[in-house]
């Protein structure tokens, strides 16, 4: 069986992402991997109940849709790309979901690009979704 694994954030576009990771499992007869990546600090220890809240309702979500699934919730210092990069090689992904939104020229240059990342050093095929 493969695996699809998944970018998600509690936003349009991680709905998005999540959904599309679905279909993809269930055409391909693989199971999905949702990685849930956080910085840590304080930021992050404010938000433990809701981020718990935010996964229940994600695990719900996989559990209605009847397809193989496993949660990897990761609070270290690195980016979302690297823990998406490293799941994808671990697990021998054979596609890798991630959701996109706009961002202004400013955000992109501040904050850098991880989506970009994730396209240029991903060990598989990735697939790019808008929310609607």
């Amino acid at each position: 069986m493969g695996t699809v694994v998944v970018g998600y954030v509690a936003k349009a576009e991680g709905e998005a992402a999540l959904g599309r990771a679905i279909d993809e499992a269930r055409l391909r007869g693989s199971s999905v991997v949702v990685v849930s990546s956080h910085r840590g600090g304080q930021e992050h220890d404010g938000r433990v109940a809701e981020i718990e809240a935010e996964l229940d309702a994600v695990r719900a979500r996989l559990d209605e849709a009847g397809v193989p699934f496993t949660l990897r919730q990761t609070v270290r210092g690195l980016e979302p790309a690297e823990d998406l990069i490293a799941v994808a090689a671990e697990h021998d992904a054979e596609l890798l979901v991630i959701g996109l939104r706009r961002r202004s020229p400013v955000g992109k240059l501040i904050l850098g690009s991880n989506a970009q990342r994730v396209l240029l050093d991903a060990p598989c095929p990735v697939l790019a979704v808008k929310a609607s």
